[in-house]
């Protein structure tokens, strides 16, 4: 699936605007929960949740942690984010960010059941919506700007991932997604 004409460029600038709102330079790095704070939206994890059931819990965190990594919900005019605790720093801020970027975008949110045996089950999926949020995701954790910046200033993806709490995979693919590899590979044969 292809996004829109003109979504990329307007996840960027919406990225630089809400840095912008946050008192934050366009190559500063933006931590998901100080955005989540500033959308005034809860973040949280299933342990934070009181009334879930052991059972459920440890399906979710011991024996399918890798099943699932955030849930956005809307209710009563407040949203939670709920994260999942058992992955890495940096994808955790990815999921966060990935579920933000849902409220951000207004998306429909998506129908999830939990059956009997306490594992999470989608009955929809909207692979447009979800396009759409991972590309507003890492455009709100590394917008091309801080890209641009970090490689002017010579780090490494090691050095960006960590500078920008992201993972390494992360700051790779929008490196190479935005340009900014072969952008600085024709600064460096002009030299």
């Amino acid at each position: 699936m292809v996004l829109e004409r003109g979504f990329k460029s307007w996840a960027e600038r919406t990225s630089i605007n809400l840095r912008t709102d946050l008192g934050l330079r366009a190559f500063e790095p933006l931590p998901p929960a100080q955005l989540a704070s500033y959308l005034e939206v809860h973040l949280c994890t299933p342990l934070d949740i009181p009334g879930i059931p052991q059972t459920v819990l440890d399906q979710l965190l011991k024996h399918d942690p890798s099943g699932w990594s955030g849930v956005s919900i809307q209710r009563f005019g407040r949203a939670l984010v709920i994260y999942n605790p058992e992955h890495s720093s940096g994808r955790q801020s990815n999921d966060i960010m990935h579920e933000l970027a849902h409220l951000i975008l207004d998306h429909k949110p998506t129908t999830v059941i939990l059956s009997q045996d306490g594992s999470l089950v989608m009955r929809s999926f909207n692979q447009q919506q979800e396009e759409e949020a991972d590309w507003l995701a890492g455009a709100l954790l590394l917008p091309r700007d801080a890209l641009v910046h970090s490689a002017k200033l010579g780090l490494s993806v090691q050095q960006i991932a960590e500078r920008y709490f992201v993972s390494v995979k992360l700051a790779t693919f929008r490196r190479r997604i935005t340009g900014i590899d072969a952008q600085m590979r024709r600064r460096r044969s002009y030299r």
